[in-house]
């Protein structure tokens, strides 16, 4: 049996495991979605939003990409993240990423990846940043989880500095900004940061509204 053929019988009795328990579960779950959660994670296999979070399917909604970064030129993301605050009305996003992140690790280093490269320097930019700190690191290891947490760090205040964020703050409608890492080894999250409309960004990156 070829290996994607496993998945469509394990998506057979997925069906028959949610119609078991209740015979409407998909007649319902097709009607509307109303996620609560905006999840923006790292591509990497190991790192199942839903699984690690215990939720289900129209709880969470993901956008995933390589080392889960918010750039402001990244039109898909930004689409997800408008699209999750003005219709969709989530009232939290939550930022993970991952100890052991390949993206990370790559970015560390100097190899030429080809057009990842570009992608990659958004987290160089993090590095220099912090570099002060990072260089004091002496273990290596150390430094690269340390690098991981920073990353995260930066990509929530990115996604505070959004005319999407800021907007929708302004009117008083959240959502409430989270900063996570997932340890791999155990698997369990590390909560390490979170922005309200109380936090407020750096002058240079504000946003004034007409309404």
């Amino acid at each position: 049996m070829e290996s994607y053929q496993k998945l469509l019988l394990a998506n057979k009795a997925w069906v028959k495991d949610k119609l078991d328990v209740r015979a409407d579960y998909f007649e319902r779950m097709a009607d509307d979605q109303t996620p609560e959660f905006l999840w923006i994670g790292c591509s990497d296999s190991r790192v199942p939003a839903e699984d690690i979070t215990g939720t289900g399917p129209g709880e969470l909604f993901v956008h995933r990409n390589i080392a889960n970064q918010i750039i402001h030129t990244d039109f898909n993301m930004l689409s997800v993240l408008q699209y999750a605050i003005e219709v969709l009305k989530v009232k939290h996003v939550i930022v993970c990423g991952h100890y052991g992140c390949g993206g990370v690790k790559n970015a560390l280093g100097h190899k030429d990846l080809g057009l990842i490269n570009k992608w990659l320097r958004n987290i160089k930019d993090v590095y220099r940043i912090h570099q002060n700190e990072l260089e004091g690191i002496e273990d290596s290891n150390m430094r690269f989880r340390r690098l991981v947490e920073l990353n995260v760090q930066e990509q929530v205040w990115k996604l505070a500095e959004t005319s999407f964020v800021q907007h929708s703050w302004q009117k008083g409608n959240g959502p409430q900004i989270h900063g996570w890492v997932y340890e791999l080894h155990t698997g369990y999250l590390n909560d390490l940061m979170m922005l309200t409309p109380d936090n407020h960004v750096k002058d240079i990156y504000k946003f004034e509204f007409d309404d």
